[in-house]
């Protein structure tokens, strides 16, 4: 009988493991929970994880934040032979950013059927006519992710009804 994990499929696990707890860190901060690390020869040169909200800033995705230490400690705009990790599925913005950077590849957990730019709505790593070609991976963990998400979301509802019970009607 063989193993039924490759090792580039072992090694995703681990790294998605890391890019989760990326994502914790972003949840701590009342940010969404979306973690990223950006990998080169199996090791983490660079992490992220959402902060548009606490940084005033609607380009803090988990990614970028993540694509923008990896140049600045590589001291490059472009990160050939790099690989991003992300748990959830990269929306336009990113996605663009990480073709601009010419990784080797993007591996995504949970799929995104509102904003995904990798399939769920559009696919950008499928054109073509692009001048750079990024493998993509797509569902490493994708319970975990999706979990963590919905977990969050859960909680602001509850904070939200909460804070409306306690608020007297103005009726």
């Amino acid at each position: 009988m063989t193993d039924a994990f490759s090792p580039e499929d072992v090694r995703d696990l681990i790294f998605m493991r890391q890019a989760l707890d990326q994502a914790r860190n972003a949840w701590a901060l009342g940010e969404v929970p979306v973690g990223a690390l950006v990998v080169r020869d199996g090791e983490v040169i660079a992490t992220g994880f959402n902060q548009p909200i606490g940084n005033h800033d609607p380009t803090a995705h988990a990614e970028i934040m993540a694509l923008r230490a990896a140049a600045t400690i590589l001291g490059n705009y472009r990160l050939p032979g790099c690989e991003l990790y992300v748990t959830l599925e990269p929306c336009a913005m990113c996605s663009g950013a990480m073709l601009h950077a010419r990784l080797s590849r993007v591996i995504y957990g949970a799929a995104d059927p509102k904003t995904g730019a990798c399939g769920s709505i559009v696919n950008l790593f499928e054109q073509n006519q692009l001048n750079h070609q990024t493998r993509l991976t797509s569902g490493v963990l994708a319970e975990e992710c999706g979990d963590l998400l919905r977990e969050f979301f859960a909680e602001r509802r509850r904070q939200a009804q909460a804070l409306r019970k306690m608020t007297p009607s103005t009726q």
